[in-house]
């Protein structure tokens, strides 16, 4: 079932050690097949250097597991509702990667200082609050993705525009196209979070780039008329 899927997610997951972020087993990607209404993701705790694409589990928005030998990540329910209710996106990725774990753990977005971070993301990087007691132990998991969704809407933030956050005292979560993409958006991540520690440090006093500057690197990449890049067709 889902061979196809179950491989692009296995060799996406297999990006994240070669990207440095993750540490053992402290990440998971899934790609969805929103014919099916399914999606595949990482078994969990199983070493990166142990995985096969026959490992990877399908499960379903509810996130049951519909095939495969072992458990899904332990983050299924979160992956589960991302997909449920952003229906354009088709790979989600979480980490622990260094830096933006950091961010996540001092609960501070990551401002955008420059124009990589503006390449990719429009505006700050949001750190979202713990959760409380009560949604910890009802079921951390779901909660976590129902407060990235609910955040995202209270904010106005678009999805599509900002494609990664962080959940306080947690870590990251990416989203995209398709799940290599979402790994490739995990990579901005833990670049322009390295990047922003790095520019503090050298001037605690510094302002996020100029809001036009921002627009002109974020516009040119996306929307109706981007220019970067060749044409395609």
């Amino acid at each position: 079932m889902l061979e196809e899927l179950k491989r692009e997610v296995y060799e996406a997951n297999m990006l994240l050690p070669g990207y440095n972020l993750v540490t053992f087993t402290w990440g998971n990607v899934s790609g969805v097949d929103r014919r099916e209404g399914l999606f595949v993701i990482k078994p969990s705790g199983v070493p990166y250097e142990e995985l096969k694409p026959e490992d990877m589990v399908v499960v379903d928005f509810d996130g049951n597991k519909v095939e495969g030998e072992m458990n899904p990540s332990s983050d299924t329910a979160t992956h589960a509702w991302l997909y449920r209710n952003w229906d354009d996106i088709k790979g989600v990725v979480h980490t622990h990667s260094s830096y933006a774990t950091s961010w996540a753990q001092a609960g501070r977005g990551i401002p955008c200082y420059g124009t990589t971070h503006a390449d990719y993301i429009y505006g700050e990087i949001p750190c979202l609050r713990t959760l409380t007691g009560e949604e910890i132990d009802e079921a951390y998991e779901l909660n976590t993705g129902k407060l990235i969704v609910d955040e995202f809407e209270r904010m106005g933030k678009d999805h599509n525009a900002v494609t990664a956050c962080l959940c306080k005292n947690h870590g990251p979560f990416c989203w995209g196209r398709s799940p290599e993409d979402a790994v490739h958006g995990a990579v901005v991540l833990e670049e322009v979070a390295k990047m922003a520690y790095r520019t503090e440090l050298i001037n605690p006093g510094v302002q996020p780039a100029p809001q036009e500057l921002q627009d002109k690197h974020y516009y040119r990449k996306h929307g109706a008329n981007a220019y970067y890049g060749q044409a395609k067709g």
